[in-house]
């Protein structure tokens, strides 16, 4: 259980209190920095929990359980605090929704397959989604880091529609995938 890509992981979910407290005051650009750096660190585990348990053979079932719910807590986290802070308003909420929702949508459908003993593979298609996504959200923190930028939110903003298409597409992928398993 205490193997370093299980630690990794499970640092990822405490981390992110401490993320969400960096970005708690708006125009606290300082906050945001370290914030930037701290979901830098956070997303450079989230690569190698995945790898390192691979590459020492040290997958386990408690590693392929936490991975994905981290990375959904601080996905969730960050969108929320994101939209309550208005770096992400207006339209681009919902982006932040559908990505939200795609996220408890297929948490639910893997947990049913999961108990019909039907895994759910991850398409290429979805770690671009996953990518684009992380990018999307650093540069929208990096962007309250940065106020004289504007380009930085641009960027953070443009990022979160493709990955809300890229999240439209991998969700009926899966969906699709799964109602096969479905009475």
């Amino acid at each position: 259980m205490w193997t370093l890509p299980n630690i990794l992981t499970l640092s990822r979910i405490v981390g992110v209190p401490v993320l969400i407290a960096c970005l708690w005051w708006p125009g606290w650009h300082a906050g945001y920095a370290v914030g930037f750096v701290f979901y830098a660190l956070i997303a450079v585990t989230d690569y190698l929990d995945g790898y390192l348990a691979r590459a020492q053979g040290t997958v386990s079932k408690l590693g392929v359980f936490l991975d994905p719910i981290a990375d959904k807590i601080m996905v969730a986290a960050v969108l929320m605090m994101l939209v309550a802070r208005a770096d992400i308003g207006g339209w681009h909420v919902i982006a932040a929704m559908i990505i939200l929702l795609r996220e408890i949508m297929v948490s639910g459908l893997r947990e049913f397959l999961g108990g019909i003993q039907v895994s759910v593979p991850v398409s290429q298609l979805a770690k671009w989604k996953t990518t684009l996504q992380l990018v999307a959200l650093g540069a929208l923190i990096l962007a309250g880091a940065l106020p004289a930028f504007p380009w930085v939110h641009t960027v953070g903003l443009v990022s979160l529609w493709g990955a809300a298409i890229l999240t439209c597409i991998t969700g009926w992928d899966y969906l699709r995938f799964g109602l096969k398993h479905m009475d």
